[in-house]
C-alpha cells in the first residue's frame, strides 16, 4: 500500500485541529441547567441535525439557525466586501446611476469577472441594486453614505480586522495591536503632543460624533442647563449641535492642548465665539474647571480603566455646583442580556485599543455612586448601537 502520509502535504496555517486543552466544568444544578445540557446534546449530534433538517414541523426552525450561524460564519468575508465598496467608492459612484462590472472594472483596473464577484456581492448583501441597466447603490449602501463618519469608520477598519486576525492572541493580550498605535491619544497629553495624530483623531471623530450627539439629544435635552461643559470633547462637535438646541446656553470645551486651534476654528465657523469657552488641560492630570451646570461625557468613559474613569468622575463631582447633572453617553454592552454592538464590536475594539473597555450600564452606576452621584437614570434610547446614556445629579 502506498504510503499517503509521506506525501502529504502541511497543513495551512489555522487548519489544524485545536490545541486547547479540554476543559470539563462541573455538572451544574437545577433544571434550567439539565435542560439545557439536554439540547445542547441532542442539537449538537449530526443525526439529530440531518432528522431536524428534514421534519416537517422542525426543518424551519432548523433552516433558520443553519442560515444565522452561516452569517456568523460569514461575517469577516461580508465586511471585507463592504471595506472593498467603500475603498474603490463604489456605493458614491453608482448612487446616481447604474454601470456595468466591464465599466468599472476598467475604471478600478479590475477585471470584469472579478469586479463582477464583487458587485453581486454587494447585491447580495443588501448594498447595491441590480437591474438590466447595470449595478446601482441600493437602499442600505445609500443609507450608509448618509450617516456621518460611517465611511471613514469602514477605511480605518482595516486596522482593526489586522488585530482580529488572531482573537486568541488579542484576549491572552500576547502583542502589541495596531489599534493601539492608531489611537495613542487616548492614552493621555504626553501622547498627543503630535498636531497631526490630534488632527486624524479629532477628524474622525468630528465625523462620527454627529451621529451620538443626535442619538443623545433624542434621548435627554438641555431644557434647563445654562452652561454646558464637553470634557473630552474634540473640536467641540458635541457642543456645536447641543448649541443649536438651546440658543441662550452657554459652552465650555475642556480638551488637550493639541485640539485647541482646530476647535477654536469650528466654534468660529459656527458663529460660536461668543458663547464658548477653550480651557485647554488634560483630565488626568489638570483640574475641571468650575461654571457649568452640566458637564457631558461623550465617548469619553470607554477609553479608559476603572481607576481613570472613577478619578475622572470624581473631578467632574468635584467642578459641578450642588444640583448640578453630569451625562455619560456612550455605547454600553448589555450586562445581563449581551447584545452585539455592545458585547460583540465594543468590546473587542475596547480590547485591541489596549485601554479602557466597554462597560454595561451597571457597571457604569456603580462608578457614579463610588464618585458621589445620586438620581442615576438610564432614560431609553432609540438606537442603542449608536449610544446609550445615563444622567446623574451631584446631591
Amino acid at each position: 500500500m502506498k504510503d499517503t502520509q509521506s506525501t502529504r502535504q502541511p497543513a495551512a496555517q489555522g487548519l489544524a485541529p485545536s490545541s486547547a486543552p479540554a476543559f470539563e466544568p462541573a455538572p451544574a444544578k437545577g433544571l434550567g441547567a439539565r435542560l439545557r445540557r439536554w439540547r445542547n446534546r441532542k442539537v449538537a449530534d449530526p443525526a439529530f441535525q440531518r432528522w431536524a433538517s428534514a421534519g416537517l414541523l422542525t426543518r424551519g426552525r432548523a433552516s433558520r439557525d443553519g442560515v444565522a450561524l452561516f452569517d456568523i460564519v460569514a461575517g469577516f468575508v461580508n465586511a471585507q466586501v463592504l471595506q472593498a465598496l467603500v475603498e474603490l467608492n463604489i456605493l458614491r459612484d453608482l448612487r446616481d446611476a447604474p454601470a456595468s462590472a466591464a465599466q468599472l472594472g476598467a475604471h478600478h483596473g479590475i477585471a470584469a469577472p472579478r469586479m463582477r464577484r464583487l458587485l453581486d456581492a454587494g447585491v447580495a448583501l443588501g448594498l447595491l441594486d441590480l437591474s438590466r441597466q447595470g449595478y446601482q447603490t441600493g437602499r442600505q449602501g445609500a443609507a450608509a453614505l448618509g450617516v456621518p463618519g460611517l465611511l471613514d469608520m469602514i477605511r480605518h477598519h482595516a486596522v482593526f480586522y489586522r488585530d482580529m486576525a488572531d482573537p486568541v492572541a488579542l484576549l491572552r493580550g500576547d502583542a502589541e495591536t495596531e489599534l493601539a498605535r492608531f489611537w495613542p491619544y487616548v492614552f493621555g497629553a504626553g501622547a498627543a503632543g503630535d498636531p497631526a495624530l490630534a488632527e486624524r483623531y479629532s477628524a474622525l471623530m468630528t465625523d462620527s460624533q454627529a451621529l451620538v450627539a443626535e442619538e443623545t439629544l433624542r434621548t435627554i435635552g438641555f431644557d434647563d442647563t445654562r452652561h454646558l461643559m464637553d470634557v473630552g470633547g474634540g473640536t467641540g462637535a458635541f457642543l456645536r449641535a447641543a448649541a443649536a438646541t438651546q440658543p441662550q446656553m452657554q459652552l465650555t470645551l475642556f480638551d488637550l492642548p493639541a485640539v485647541v486651534p482646530a476647535a477654536t476654528a469650528a466654534f468660529a465657523e459656527a458663529g460660536l465665539t461668543a458663547r464658548t469657552v477653550i480651557h485647554p488641560g488634560s483630565f488626568r492630570d489638570d483640574p475641571l474647571p468650575q461654571g457649568a451646570d452640566t458637564v457631558s461625557l461623550v465617548r469619553v468613559l470607554y477609553d479608559h480603566e476603572d481607576d481613570t474613569v472613577l478619578a475622572l468622575l470624581r473631578s467632574v463631582h468635584a467642578a459641578l455646583p450642588a444640583g448640578g447633572t453630569l451625562v455619560v453617553s456612550e455605547p454600553m454592552r448589555g450586562g445581563k442580556a449581551p447584545h452585539r454592538a455592545g458585547d460583540v464590536y465594543f468590546a473587542f475594539y475596547c480590547m485591541a485599543m489596549q485601554t479602557g473597555t466597554a462597560r454595561s450600564p451597571e457597571e457604569i452606576c456603580q462608578l457614579l455612586e463610588k464618585a458621589g452621584f445620586a438620581e442615576i437614570e438610564q432614560p431609553k434610547s432609540r438606537r442603542p448601537f449608536v449610544t446609550s446614556v445615563i444622567t446623574a445629579r451631584r446631591p
